[in-house]
């Protein structure tokens, strides 16, 4: 191959440019020419193709740096149908007109769906990125754990096999440790504040139908982490509540987005209840959750101990939000997302097609990348599921990860801060600049680069 194209797709992540980074260098080595897509999928839906030449004269652009969180080509959720060929075909001749031979895409598992209808016509390979970690599968075998039932909704079996570290596919995915540092540093935040004002604090991190996020939250040590994969039981988890609060007079909760009640309802959908003005109220998981602890509580619980009027007092909500998909990737993210990007390079050279760059571990090589076919990542009906976190890495009864989970977590972040990141703030975040000069954008840069078709 001469020359070949690379976009970012889905939402974004502290790790993109790392990887697109790791795609550019990589690509230069073998004298391949390598086009960047402006705003993901979008860009191949415009028949003028918006695209920047990323290594010219076989040079990494200097725009392009692996330090910056986000993605210097910005990104979209638009995506392709298999619906339309007529459109698949359209796209296929601007990407012939540019020249280009092959396509990676970064993103997740929506990603991969979309890049389908062109793997008929055109190698197309999946570096992957996504803060949940809910990209790739506990062992390769899981997606046949899937059913259905006659209303075609989806089950899943209990697995019979024995878990292993080293028989996952996809370890972990670039844009996860980066997205638990900011978790567990605003965990370590919230709680001083608890602390003083002797009160409950509940932070709600990222994770709809994965707890990996919440699991690595740990290590900002909470009392008690709650996890997608295993419903809350209200019971014990007040009766734990209150032995921690009468012990230390304070209490740190952590739980993600996706929470599910004993009947398997998410905590965090939207509930038509009202305000005084008559405006709809939505309801995330952790304000659900709140809502429960006071109505179970009660005021006089915190009123007869003098610490607080009511429970609606002493129980607060804090979210730390966008903040984990984005800023500067941590050292192990931007490593193993640009060993990543340039693994996708090497497979489309390879002549692989709908394939996954993928992140494996094992005990005595560590960490090392690979490639995955992407279809076994599907179920018999062509179904891309979210990877659960296994359950052996959850302590159910003690709600905190259990020492399987610690071992899955430990390989990633016992090295996962590198010194430039601590240089990295204790230069730039004060440094007196920032107060006189306006914050220079990437897409600045970016934009003068942009080329269209003619």
């Amino acid at each position: 191959m001469k020359r070949i194209g690379i976009l970012t797709a889905g939402g974004d992540t502290p790790a993109l440019n790392a990887t697109i980074y790791g795609a550019v260098l990589r690509a230069s080595q073998l004298r391949m020419e390598i086009f960047g897509f402006i705003k993901g999928f979008s860009s191949l839906l415009n028949p003028r193709l918006p695209h920047v030449h990323l290594n010219p004269l076989l040079q990494v652009i200097p725009e392009l740096d692996a330090t910056l969180g986000g993605t210097g080509l910005g990104a979209s959720r638009d995506y392709l149908s298999g619906d339309d060929p007529a459109l698949v075909d359209e796209i296929l001749v601007r990407l012939d007109q540019l020249g280009v031979e092959g396509l990676i895409c970064i993103g997740g598992d929506g990603t991969l769906n979309g890049l389908q209808p062109l793997t008929e016509r055109l190698p197309v390979v999946l570096a992957p990125k996504t803060i949940d970690n809910d990209l790739g599968l506990n062992y390769p075998s899981e997606p046949d754990e899937w059913y259905r039932d006659d209303g075609e909704a989806y089950h899943r079996k209990e697995s019979k096999l024995v878990f292993n570290q080293e028989h996952m596919v996809n370890y972990v995915t670039p844009g996860y440790a980066t997205a638990v540092f900011d978790s567990a540093m605003g965990v370590e935040r919230v709680r001083t504040t608890a602390e003083s004002h002797r009160r409950i604090a509940i932070i709600e991190v990222m994770g709809r139908h994965s707890g990996y996020i919440s699991l690595g939250s740990a290590y900002g040590r909470p009392d008690i982490v709650l996890v997608p994969e295993c419903p809350v039981h209200i019971d014990p988890l007040v009766e734990r509540i209150q032995d921690l609060y009468d012990l230390q007079k304070n209490v740190v909760i952590v739980c993600g987005e996706g929470i599910v009640d004993e009947e398997g309802n998410e905590l965090g959908a939207a509930q038509q209840t009202t305000d005084p003005a008559g405006n709809v109220i939505l309801s995330g998981a952790a304000e659900s959750l709140r809502a429960m602890l006071i109505e179970r509580m009660g005021d006089n619980y915190f009123s007869s101990r003098r610490r607080g009027e009511s429970a609606s007092a002493a129980i607060f909500v804090r979210k730390v939000g966008h903040t984990q998909r984005g800023g500067r990737p941590v050292l192990f993210d931007r490593f193993y997302a640009s060993q990543l990007g340039g693994k996708a390079v090497d497979m489309l050279q390879e002549g692989q097609n709908n394939a996954v760059a993928v992140l494996q571990w094992g005990c005595e090589q560590g960490f090392y990348v690979d490639s995955f076919e992407g279809h076994r990542l599907r179920d018999r009906w062509g179904q891309i599921h979210a990877r659960p976190m296994h359950a052996s890495f959850y302590d159910e009864e003690r709600m905190k990860p259990s020492q399987v989970g610690i071992d899955y977590l430990l390989p990633i972040f016992t090295s996962a801060i590198g010194h430039d990141d601590v240089e990295h703030i204790r230069h730039t975040l004060f440094d007196s600049g920032n107060l006189m000069l306006p914050y220079h954008s990437i897409n600045t840069d970016i934009n003068k680069r942009i080329r269209y078709l003619q």
